[in-house]
């Protein structure tokens, strides 16, 4: 039976990130580093694959003349495409040397190095954390932690695939339940970074199977290239984000370190 570990993030209000492992079957996310084993059948089901999406000509050249501008010029993107916001998010981050980071805070001009508490090596040190991934920053960024208190269980990865390119990103987003009830969701803002100083967090190699974590780091302050804002209507799984127990969720995780993200598939999923 092949066995694999993998990083994703799991966060709550204080910014801190645990990892946990995720029992897969074809395709996975696992990690403290813990393994799960792989039978060879679909990812379940609660992993989301990222929409369909790929730019025609139009849209692409679009994409990238406003990104450029924006660039060139300073200041926050006006969007004005008739393309979904997360397809252009999207198309920068796969095409460009950037990284994303989602906030509530509108307004950073600098990001700084902040400590914070991980249980991978990657994650728990002094650094500026941010995305290759174009979805996850919109999650982070449209959560309203500080009216609605909330821990998150989330992920976002992709596989190596046999030719060396990455395969589909899949995702799992998840807040307590309580939050979820009341609809914490508000505008807020996903940054563009200059990759220069990144790095990412290493794929994990287990049995010929490579996982890749969104994950990135820099050690150094980071100036945004530019800012576009989002609001709870841009990102595109609204409706499947989960609610979680929180006192439930940990006992989970004590108990069965592998077992991310710790559902019972009969519970019914909050609205």
């Amino acid at each position: 039976m092949q066995r694999f570990s993998l990083a994703i993030r799991e966060g709550a209000n204080s910014g801190f990130y645990r990892l946990g492992a995720i029992p897969c079957r074809s395709r996975s996310a696992g990690p403290t580093p813990v393994t799960a084993a792989i039978p060879p059948s679909p990812l379940p089901p609660y992993f989301l694959p990222r929409p369909p999406f790929t730019p025609d000509a139009e849209a692409a050249a679009a994409f990238d003349a406003l990104f450029d501008s924006a660039c060139a010029n300073g200041g926050e993107i006006a969007y004005a495409l008739p393309w979904p916001r997360w397809q252009f998010i999207c198309h920068i981050a796969d095409t460009r040397e950037v990284i994303l980071h989602g906030s509530q805070n509108l307004e950073i001009t600098t990001f700084e190095p902040r400590k914070s508490s991980d249980a991978h090596p990657f994650g728990d040190r002094k650094a500026v954390f941010g995305a290759s991934d174009g979805i996850w920053p919109i999650y982070y960024a449209i959560l309203d932690r500080a009216r609605h208190p909330m821990s998150l269980c989330n992920a976002a990865f992709r596989l190596g695939l046999a030719d060396g390119s990455l395969g589909t990103p899949h995702y799992f987003f998840s807040i307590s339940s309580n939050a979820l009830a009341a609809r914490p969701y508000a505008p807020g803002m996903v940054y563009f970074l200059p990759r220069a100083t990144f790095e990412p967090m290493p794929p994990v190699n287990s049995d010929g199977r490579v996982i890749h974590v969104a994950q990135w780091a820099s050690l150094e302050p980071t100036a945004p290239l530019t800012r576009i804002a989002v609001g709870p209507g841009d990102f595109p799984f609204l409706s499947e984000i989960r609610g979680h127990d929180d006192d439930t969720l940990w006992a989970r995780a004590k108990a069965d370190p592998d077992g991310f993200p710790w559902l019972d598939e009969a519970e019914p999923q909050l609205p």
